[in-house]
Parts: structure tokens; C-alpha cells; sequence
């Protein structure tokens, strides 16, 4: 089963310094319908003007994971670790115990966009650490290419039993993912048009995936895609459990 989300359906925030739209319920924006799936808590697209600097923050038992879509992405955080990533770039901060981390936009003259997800562990209290892996456009052309898994050799590894995928589909091209039983996900097209499972979407337009044995995405004009697989049955931890 998929339950379409069209682009003018998701909530928008304006910043001056940051357009963004939030998926599922964040910050101010609440929606009782909109809470998540499993443990995908957050599932955000952040576009940030030029130079703009998002201050230091903090969170614990979360691991937050952003995905650069266009620009250049500069983190820094309370640990120390800092660096930039461009477009195809993922990072990972495992917030188990707390820490505070800063997104910026590492360039002056061009705007930046990125898609930040927050997967709650499966353990509550981890120590606070950084993970960064930079992906290039032919990586994941016409193909989901994994780039976060649970396994120690997956590229970039989280903790919990969940995926992300990514994938750059040309006109005519068609991928499948299949999900295990008691398992489903969200799939946000970031840009084009394309075809999944019997449902036509466009630029912005995402779906929670339910239900479904294998999903089949098929682009109509070049495509920009993301696919988060997880437990559909999840116990929260930590802050997260009160």
C-alpha cells in the first residue's frame, strides 16, 4: 500500500535565511496524521541562502543523517569534527548521550539544499560520534545504490535495522526495492517525474510505503530518488520513549 503525499500537501517553512519542508511533525509544526514511520522520525528538505549558518544545537538518542542535494554542505559540531560535502555526500551523527552539531551553507555566492533524516537507535545513550562518505553522481546512476545500513561494511553504518538508498534514474529506466515482511519505508522524489508500484508522482511528491513485497519506480524524465527502509514496529528509546 502507498499513501502518496503530493508537494502541496507538505508543511513549508520560511526563515528568510531557509526555505524547508518538513514531512512528518517537527518543531512547531505538529500533525497527529504526520508522525513518522517506524523509527523515521523526521525526513526534512532544507534549503539554505547563501552563507547561511544554522546555529549549534543539540539532540540525543537520534541518528541524524543528511543527504546533500545541491551545493556545498559544511558541518561542525560540538565534538570537534568538522568538513564539507557536496552533492552525492551523506553524514551520519550518531546524538545517543548528546552532542550539538551546526549545518551551514559553505558557500557565499550559492544557495544549498539537503534532506535530513532522523532514524531513532535501537539502544539509548550511544557514545556521539560522525560518519561522512562522499557519493558521486555516476555511484548511484540508474541504480538505488545503499549508502546507510546496519551492517559494519555497509558504507556509512546506523544503529538500527533500517536502509537509505539513493538513486539517479535516466528517462526509461527501472528499479526495484523489495521490502522484507513487517517492513515498509518513505520515498521522496526529489526531482523528475516517474512511475512507482501504479501511482504517477512529480518533483516534491513522496509516499509512505506499506504492505508491499517489492516496489517498482520507473523514471519518466530524469530522476532524483530516495528510498528509507524500516521496521514498521518499533519500540522508541531513551528521550525518545518518555
Amino acid at each position: 500500500m502507498l499513501q502518496v503525499r503530493r508537494d502541496r500537501e507538505i508543511h513549508k517553512e520560511e526563515g528568510g535565511w531557509f526555505v524547508a519542508r518538513w514531512h512528518f511533525s517537527f518543531d512547531r509544526y505538529r500533525d497527529s496524521r504526520q508522525m513518522g514511520i517506524g523509527p523515521l522520525r523526521v525526513f526534512n528538505h532544507d534549503r539554505l541562502a547563501p552563507g547561511a549558518i544554522w546555529p549549534m544545537h543539540p539532540h540525543a538518542d537520534v541518528e541524524g543523517i543528511t543527504y546533500v542535494w545541491k551545493g556545498t554542505f559544511r558541518h561542525a559540531d560540538s565534538l570537534g569534527n568538522s568538513g564539507i560535502l557536496h552533492p552525492g555526500g551523506v553524514q551520519l551523527m550518531t546524538l545517543g548521550s548528546g552532542a550539538e552539531h551546526s549545518e551551514q551553507n559553505g558557500s557565499k555566492t550559492e544557495p544549498m539544499e539537503f534532506l535530513q533524516l532522523w532514524i531513532l537507535p535501537q539502544v539509548a545513550g550511544l557514545p556521539p560520534g560522525l560518519q561522512q562518505r562522499q557519493f558521486t553522481q555516476e555511484d548511484r546512476t540508474d541504480r538505488l545504490l545503499k549508502v546507510i545500513g546496519p551492517a559494519a561494511s555497509d558504507p556509512v553504518r546506523v544503529h538500527q535495522d533500517a536502509t537509505v538508498h539513493v538513486g539517479r534514474l535516466s528517462p526509461g529506466t527501472a528499479v526495484t526495492h523489495e521490502f522484507r515482511p513487517g517492513r515498509g519505508g518513505y520515498l521522496y522524489l526529489i526531482e523528475g517525474r516517474a512511475r512507482v508500484a501504479s501511482e504517477e508522482l512529480a518533483t516534491g511528491d513522496a509516499a509512505k510505503i506499506e504492505d508491499e513485497a517489492e516496489l517498482r519506480i520507473e523514471a519518466g524524465d530524469m530522476s532524483e530518488v530516495i528510498v528509507v527502509d524500516v521496521p514498521l514496529r518499533f519500540t522508541p528509546v531513551g528521550v525518545w520513549a518518555r
